[in-house]
Parts: structure tokens; C-alpha cells; sequence
């Protein structure tokens, strides 16, 4: 099993790229939200692997992060979402979007991407929101921090999310209003629970 793969890439086209590590090359199907990750030709990358095998022949899928990846496998256990599919999916939607998107059940954003139809994308959100909350909330703790040691981490979010649970929202609705409100940035866990609270009651 390849589950990562650090070399220099080689060449890249629409929806891979070969990675040439120390001499071979390996072709890696990904995500347009990975492609637009990765550097140019002659510069180095770091892609996280999934293996799988299509007609006995054998496919090798590559991520940015670890969060694309997790999507991926999670993605692939609603029936009628292969591969093709979830890197579709992976390609109009980030991990925090997906998550979003899924919890809130909101099946037009799932349609945009190639492959997914009304009916698939109701399957998807209604089969996978429970999974999708356990598995963010997971990634969102997880997540390392690129600052110094004193920067606050991204713990607070699934702590505010448990806090609304607690106040008696439902964890879907206490999910969506976290995800809408923390963007892009770190904020304080009462920052967190005050703008939800907002977002909760508009």
C-alpha cells in the first residue's frame, strides 16, 4: 500500500499528475482543489495516497491534505459515488464546504459537481451526515497548528459545536452554524458560541 508519495513533479494535465520520486514516475488521479495546490513542473510535492484497484488494474488517487483524503474514502461508501465521483465532488468543494454542504443538506451545491445527480446528491446527504459531522469534527481537532506554540488551535470549534448540543440545538443544526461562522480564521470559543448563536437565530 502507497499512502504517501514525496518527489518533484513531472507533469500535470486536468485531472493528475505524475510525480517523479527519485527516478520513477507515478501518475496520480486528484482533485482540481489538490492540482491548484501543487506547485509547477521541476518543484516539489508531498501528496497524501489512496490505492485502489479498477479491473485488476491498480489506480493510485492523491491529496493535498489528510482532510481531502478522509472525504474521499468517506464519499465512496454511498453507493453509486466511485472514484470519479468523489474527486468531482472534492473538485467543487472543499473539506470545510463538503462538510458544510452535507450537514446544512444542502443537495444543489452537491449537484454542481459532474456526475452527481438530484437523486445522488439526496443519498449523500442523507447517508453520510451523521459521518460527516463525527469525521470534521475529528479533522477540526486534529488539525495541527502553523503558528508559534501560543497560537490558539482549532480545538475551539468542537468545542462550540458540543456547547450549542448542550444548549439544546441538534447537532446538525449546532454543526452548520460552527462551520458558517469560523471561515477561515481562529476564533475564540465565546466568539464561536456568540456568532452561532446568532447565525442559529436568523
Amino acid at each position: 500500500m502507497i499512502a504517501k508519495l514525496r518527489g518533484v513533479i513531472d507533469s500535470s494535465g486536468e485531472d493528475w499528475v505524475i510525480l517523479d520520486v527519485q527516478g520513477v514516475g507515478y501518475q496520480v488521479s486528484c482533485s482540481g482543489q489538490t492540482l491548484g495546490k501543487l506547485g509547477r513542473p521541476g518543484e516539489p510535492a508531498v501528496l497524501h495516497t489512496e490505492m485502489r484497484a479498477r479491473d485488476e488494474v491498480p489506480y493510485l488517487y492523491g491529496f493535498a491534505d489528510r482532510a481531502e483524503l478522509e472525504w474521499f474514502r468517506t464519499l465512496t461508501m454511498v453507493q453509486g459515488v466511485g472514484a470519479k465521483v468523489a474527486l468531482a465532488i472534492l473538485t467543487v468543494m472543499a473539506p470545510d464546504a463538503l462538510a458544510l454542504a452535507i450537514a446544512s443538506g444542502d443537495k444543489a451545491a452537491l449537484s454542481r459537481a459532474d456526475g452527481v445527480g438530484p437523486k445522488l446528491a439526496a443519498r449523500i446527504a442523507a447517508e453520510l451526515k451523521d459521518k460527516a459531522q463525527t469525521l470534521s469534527l475529528r479533522l477540526v481537532v486534529e488539525r495541527p497548528s502553523s503558528g508559534p506554540a501560543t497560537t490558539q488551535t482549532p480545538q475551539p470549534n468542537a468545542e462550540a459545536v458540543s456547547a450549542l448540543v448542550n444548549l439544546g440545538y441538534s447537532r446538525g443544526d449546532a454543526f452548520a452554524a460552527v462551520m458558517a461562522v469560523a471561515g477561515e480564521g481562529e476564533l475564540p470559543l465565546t466568539d464561536l458560541i456568540r456568532l452561532a448563536l446568532k447565525e442559529l437565530s436568523a
